[in-house]
């Protein structure tokens, strides 16, 4: 078998364990959240160390461990996704509902987010979500990505970011690579827990290129849940 062949059946074998994983959370995540935390965050830990596709250095893959806060269930939410106001044509519809386009809510210009590497992909801001923090909400941009299999993205930076976490940022939703804890469209919501927020493939391996929070998607506060920075040894 040739390496370019072999690459893409480990490819396509990661992205079906991740979307496997990413159904096994919501269905335990109806009853338990914590304990789909759990089943996510060992899971993972174990497709990191171990899968040939993993974003960890293969050198530093046989020793990764991976590092959370513990689960916090103050920072589940279910939210609703504000319409932006360039979609107003269509005010009666969700913007989680079925589109005549191929971007539900994409009828603004497409946008580059900042990237990690010189290329860049398209997205259309769907809208926003405002998220009922203990202190006071804040509002997050919710995209859409236009190419690629298409799906919701929404990556945030916050106190922790460069420190605890990825400088540029950590992703709650990228529907196009499974990560997406559910949501009812009939209602226009997502689900948003911050126990679920992931570095992106580039915080561990600068040769991935990953699409970063713009600045709107910045939290004046620390988010201590979710994955944090893993040193990791040869």
């Amino acid at each position: 078998m040739t390496t370019a062949i072999s690459d893409r059946l480990t490819l396509a074998d990661w992205r079906r364990r991740v979307a496997e994983l990413y159904a096994d959370v919501r269905r335990l995540a109806a009853d338990d959240p914590a304990t789909a935390w759990e089943h996510w965050r060992v899971t993972r830990e174990t497709l990191f160390r171990e899968h040939p596709q993993s974003p960890v250095p293969a050198s530093a893959r046989s020793a990764f461990v991976a590092s959370h806060w513990p689960y916090d269930a103050r920072l589940r939410f279910e939210v609703v996704v504000e319409v932006e106001p360039e979609d107003s044509t269509h005010p009666a519809r969700s913007p989680l509902a079925p589109a005549e386009s191929p971007a539900p809510g994409g009828r603004g210009a497409i946008l580059a987010l900042p990237n990690s590497g010189e290329e860049s992909l398209g997205f259309s801001r769907v809208g926003s979500v405002t998220i009922p923090f203990p202190d006071r909400p804040r509002t997050l941009a919710m995209f859409w990505l236009s190419g690629y299999a298409g799906g919701l993205f929404l990556p945030f930076r916050d106190g922790t970011s460069g420190h605890e976490t990825y400088a540029a940022g950590r992703y709650l939703v990228d529907a196009a690579k499974s990560a997406d804890l559910g949501g009812d469209s009939g209602r226009g919501t997502v689900i948003l827990d911050f126990n679920f927020a992931y570095q992106p493939s580039c915080a561990w391996d600068p040769r991935w290129a990953c699409p970063l929070a713009p600045p709107e998607n910045r939290l004046d506060l620390r988010i201590e849940a979710g994955e944090r920075l893993t040193v990791t040894h040869d």
